[in-house]
């Protein structure tokens, strides 16, 4: 009886091991698994992370208007437009230094406004009416109040952008015929990427918007609307 009995005790035997085996196996695949997982989760918060961080970093060098934005008419060949819209614009709170070095100047003499040979402006304006879009209008810049001397917009500094659209002839009163002018010319003898003789000029009731892009963060986008009627100056709100 007992010599029967000896093949089923090591079938048994058998079996316990395979167990074990199988056993093993599960456990060291769901150890691959689990550190796959755990891995994927790890990448994905650093991702995350990453995200959030560049989402902060657009957030701190964001440009803020402060007040009202201004329109200003002069005369071309008879016709009341709009030459130039200037506003206030500050750095957000704790935020990034911005390069506001301007691509012109405007000194009241001769044509304004007028390039800057050695530009190196990296902000970039463009306007955009019902009629047509502007990629890239010539624009200057005032610092008020505070300021370190450079054209780095900082903590605590306010800058007046002044976008123009026409050249401003200085030589004559505003009121006068000609005053201002189509950007025709060189970028020597005046303004280009303005409106130009093949353009619509910004008159009364004329929606328009303009979009100030600093070379880093989020650009100001400013939509205001031109009176039903016009004057020298004109707050937009």
């Amino acid at each position: 009886m007992n010599k029967r009995e000896r093949p089923a005790l090591a079938q048994r035997g058998i079996t316990g091991l395979e167990t074990a085996i199988i056993l093993i196996a599960f456990v060291v695949v769901a150890s691959v698994f689990a550190f796959t997982v755990l891995s994927a989760g790890v990448q994905s918060s650093e991702a995350n992370k990453q995200t959030v961080a560049a989402g902060l970093s657009e957030a701190r060098t964001l440009l803020l208007q402060q007040g009202s934005a201004f329109a200003y008419q002069g005369d071309v060949g008879g016709t009341g437009a709009v030459y130039k819209v200037a506003f206030l614009v500050a750095n957000s709170l704790a935020g990034e230094p911005i390069d506001m070095t301007p691509p012109y100047t405007a000194d009241d003499s001769g044509i304004d406004p007028d390039y800057v040979s050695n530009n190196t402006s990296v902000t970039v304006v463009s306007y955009a009416d019902e009629h047509q879009r502007l990629l890239d209008v010539p624009w200057t810049v005032q610092f008020v109040g505070k300021n370190n001397g450079d054209y780095l917009l900082e903590e605590g500094e306010k800058a007046e952008v002044t976008v123009w659209l026409l050249d401003r002839d200085t030589s004559k009163a505003i009121t006068e015929t000609d005053s201002v002018a189509y950007m025709d010319g060189t970028a020597d003898g005046g303004g280009t990427g303005g409106i130009d003789s093949t353009g619509t000029l910004l008159v009364k009731s004329t929606r328009f918007m303009i979009e100030l892009a600093p070379q880093d963060g989020a650009p100001l986008t400013i939509q205001r609307t031109i009176p039903p009627g016009l004057r020298q100056v004109m707050n937009l709100r």
